[in-house]
């Protein structure tokens, strides 16, 4: 009896195999979100130690962030806004909030963030406006900001000034000196407020975006 040949399903089975082997791997489908993590450590002079986390996710245009310790202590706050970008060489990136903070203080809280780069150049700042809903006599403006300038791509060095009522000291604005690092995903900076005079103290941050 004449044996059936099967080289019809040989052919397809090479083939397949082939195909299957050459086949380029699956592209694993972005999210396009950015996030990032980072807490400051406040060593204070007189008063108790605290830390301050910021948490901040970017989809897009949109830009959600929350943080802890920040306009009081023990208190939440919670924030949307928009990402925008303006120039390539020369850049400007501002970050239009608004959020509520829960806890010490209840409030609701307009803010902006805005970064602008030129070369070696940075600069960067945070304000906001708490108005408080149990007290309107306590609403007040907090602001952050550095000037800083980057000797390689890994350092920077510059000056920082900060208006907060987290923690009290004789001066309404504090200023001071910064050095900062960035490796990768990883960044830091210790801050120096104040130095020379009795009420200085220093700022540790610690950060990581993934």
């Amino acid at each position: 009896m004449r044996k059936k040949t099967c080289w019809p399903l040989a052919v397809l089975a090479i083939l397949a195999f082939r195909a299957t082997a050459t086949a380029p791997e699956p592209e694993v489908e972005e999210t396009g979100w950015e996030s990032g993590l980072s807490g400051a450590l406040y060593i204070l002079p007189d008063e108790g130690d605290y830390v301050q986390p910021t948490f901040k996710a970017d989809h897009g245009l949109f830009h959600f962030e929350t943080r802890y310790n920040y306009e009081d202590r023990d208190s939440t706050s919670f924030f949307v806004g928009a990402n925008l970008e303006f120039g390539d060489k020369v850049k400007l990136s501002l970050t239009p909030m608004v959020g509520g903070v829960a806890g010490q203080t209840d409030g609701i809280i307009p803010g902006l963030e805005a970064d602008f780069t030129w070369g070696p150049l940075e600069a960067y700042g945070e304000a906001e406006y708490v108005f408080d809903l149990n007290d309107s006599s306590s609403k007040y403006f907090y602001m952050w900001s550095e000037l800083s300038v980057w000797p390689t791509e890994w350092l920077r060095a510059g000056m920082v000034t900060q208006r907060t009522r987290v923690y009290q000291t004789d001066r309404d604005i504090q200023r001071g000196l910064l050095v900062g690092f960035a490796l990768k995903k990883l960044d830091g900076t210790v801050y120096v407020f104040n130095p020379g005079s009795d009420d200085h103290f220093t700022v540790v941050s610690l950060g990581v975006s993934f």
